[in-house]
């Protein structure tokens, strides 16, 4: 299929279905609305339509209803793929793994509910629950891009896996590393609100802090390491022969949206990480994340003949 079919659209469309829930995810946790329909699960409250919603339980119902959304649209979109490329394409595997991701995190979204894990919890088994669901919503948009990205131009060319070792997997690692991290500072920015700048620091390094705030400050060295992992790895590409005018502009923009994160994660810093910036960053780094799944993908897949299978 080439880069107008109408699969491709979808597939992006999915891409950009899913990236809304997950902002508005983030919307649910910095407001403190997860107990919006209390510990009900999937019925909210008890009841399939709230009567008399209040503020929290909107929120909550409106999250749950796009997430509903995201999960009919990755079975459409899996149900396509199977019909439509024949074995063993990998367009075919990339669409089942977005439907087992999309729907392990179904299930980590409502353990989140039934268990009580939401609103002013802040015990060490909620950030734990928080670090699987963040690093499982990371894969299924790797593999919702993937299925995309393959759509796009030719998806029958199989990874060198042999090209998959130092920098790559020290930017993979890191990425999942800073992301989890990113999630315990927010979630400590949320329950342990500071008046200032200056407390808010304090509250990092004193010893009689919560641990979510003692674990704060190792969000932005981890990002400032996994940062300039991700600039070697581009850079690299930049200086690379070999390369491709697509592989240079995902190399460029990469590089980009590191810079433009670094200083949103200190802008996020300095305001105190309100809800808008919260989502902003969280943004930011949703893309991130897909340029350097589509940089790695381009990368790996450079050279390799394409497999005998047909669309």
């Amino acid at each position: 299929m080439n880069h107008r079919s109408p699969f491709n659209r979808f597939a992006w469309s999915v891409v950009g279905i899913n990236l809304w829930v997950i902002l508005w995810g983030a919307v649910v946790r910095a407001t403190g609305s997860g107990a919006g329909c209390g510990n009900h699960w999937p019925l909210c409250d008890g009841e399939v339509i709230p009567t008399a919603p209040g503020l929290a339980t909107l929120i909550e119902v409106t999250h749950r209803a796009t997430s509903g959304i995201a999960l009919l649209v990755v079975v459409v979109l899996t149900v396509w793929a199977l019909s439509t490329y024949a074995k063993p394409h990998r367009i075919r595997r990339a669409a089942v793994a977005s439907l087992v991701f999309i729907l392990i995190e179904a299930l980590v979204g409502a353990g989140l509910v039934i268990f009580e894990l939401v609103e002013d919890n802040a015990s060490p088994a909620r950030m734990v629950y928080m670090g699987v669901h963040l690093v499982n919503t990371l894969l299924l948009v790797a593999a919702l891009t993937l299925t995309a990205a393959w759509s796009t131009r030719d998806g029958r060319r199989r990874w060198d896996h042999s090209r998959f070792k130092g920098v790559m997997i020290g930017s993979l690692v890191g990425l999942l590393v800073t992301a989890v991290s990113g999630a315990i500072s927010a979630l400590g920015d949320t329950l342990f609100p500071g008046g200032d700048l200056v407390t808010s620091l304090q509250q990092d390094f004193s010893a009689g802090s919560h641990f979510l705030l003692r674990l704060r400050v190792l969000h932005p060295l981890i990002a400032v390491a996994t940062g300039l992992a991700l600039f070697v790895l581009a850079r690299r590409e930049l200086e690379n022969a070999e390369r491709s005018p697509r592989t240079t502009r995902l190399a460029q923009a990469l590089m980009f949206a590191v810079l433009v994160q670094m200083a949103g994660g200190v802008l996020n810093i300095a305001l105190l990480a309100p809800v808008w910036m919260q989502l902003v960053h969280l943004g930011l780094a949703n893309i991130l994340w897909i340029l350097f799944v589509l940089l790695a993908d381009a990368l790996l897949s450079r050279g390799t003949a394409p497999s005998p299978e047909t669309i």
